[in-house]
């Protein structure tokens, strides 16, 4: 594709961040990610909806008949449909006007909910030390509860991405002997096969397992999605040219690329240690060079003469993860 003619700028009007969904293979994805799962899945929709917001997966999860659903705070409550059950995985200090499952991991976050009625969930302490009892509190924790009039409905490990499945399992089986055995407990971040041989060994426990990523991209991400961003304008551009917001220095002879994405929808660097290597944006399977970090809306690549490069309405890809995401356009193939 040849660079616009020297000295006039190609301009568009628009800026878009570009979720776009096979929608028979999205939903194939998660019919069978569900099956794999069985009756104990629950879906966990928060945060932006995994890139595709939560009302689209609020919707997901009835096609499903899976009553309840899993959102990260209290503050996610105000649009799940009254049909769904929440389960709110963050611990709160405010107890919510509407009718949800709790999660407490503290004698504290009992206290936060004086007043309160309603089932929760009590948190156990995982390796990632984040929320959650530990086995020498557990039952002061459990009796706090109770004399609060609150409802048990089950226990909760999270646990950690890091590591693998066999240690994850070995996680659960340490809290085991700790726990009632009627009490049913939820678990997340295990493969089908792994959770399912959990439950089997042993079959007095009730076991439920949370299921976000998994479910509604795949791992690794399916190729179902793709995130892309609108080239707004090019502008042609020479080495020693000062251009951006800090007023940087082009590196190379080539074309400016303004790309319609930024920090207002999540558009970042990578993590790298090799400053080559932190663009998102790719185009024709080549990473294009940023000229500055990306700004609110707009991020600016230079794209060296004689480079594949762009044209005002392309797409580039953008390599960002969905969860941290926010698409201006949710495009249904």
């Amino acid at each position: 594709m040849a660079p616009p003619p020297t000295g006039r700028p190609t301009t568009v009007t628009g800026v878009t961040v570009r979720l776009t969904v096979n929608r028979a293979a999205w939903r194939q994805h998660v019919q069978s990610t569900a099956t794999s799962y069985g009756a104990a899945l629950v879906p966990v929709v928060k945060g932006n909806g995994y890139g595709f917001g939560r009302p689209v997966l609020h919707d997901a999860v009835r096609e499903l008949a899976i009553t309840p659903v899993c959102v990260g705070s209290v503050h996610e409550l105000v649009d799940v449909p009254h049909d769904l059950e929440p389960v709110v995985l963050t611990p709160t200090l405010t107890p919510p006007e509407r009718s949800a499952v709790l999660t407490v991991g503290s004698i504290s976050h009992v206290g936060a909910l004086q007043g309160w009625r309603g089932s929760v969930m009590v948190k156990l302490a995982s390796s990632m030390q984040r929320y959650g009892v530990t086995p020498a509190g557990l039952p002061e924790l459990v009796d706090a509860v109770r004399r609060a009039g609150l409802g048990l409905l089950a226990f909760a490990l999270h646990l950690p991405l890091a590591g693998d499945d066999l240690e994850r399992r070995a996680e659960i089986e340490a809290w085991l002997p700790h726990l009632p055995p009627t009490t049913p407990i939820w678990v997340s971040h295990l493969a089908p096969e792994v959770f399912h041989a959990v439950a089997a060994d042993h079959p007095e426990r009730p076991f439920r397992i949370r299921v976000g990523t998994a479910l509604w991209h795949g791992i690794p991400r399916g190729e179902f999605v793709h995130l892309g961003a609108e080239v707004v304008q090019t502008r042609p551009a020479r080495a020693g040219d000062l251009a951006g917001y800090h007023r940087s220095r082009v590196p190379f002879d080539g074309t400016l690329v303004s790309i319609g994405a930024g920090v207002a929808a999540g558009i970042a660097l990578l993590q790298s240690d090799d400053p080559a290597r932190r663009s998102p944006f790719h185009f024709a399977r080549t990473r294009l060079h940023l000229l500055e970090p990306p700004h609110m809306h707009t991020s600016i690549a230079v794209v060296p003469t004689g480079a594949p490069c762009p044209v005002v309405g392309d797409l580039v890809d953008v390599q960002r993860p969905l969860l941290a995401t926010t698409p201006d356009e949710l495009v249904w193939l």
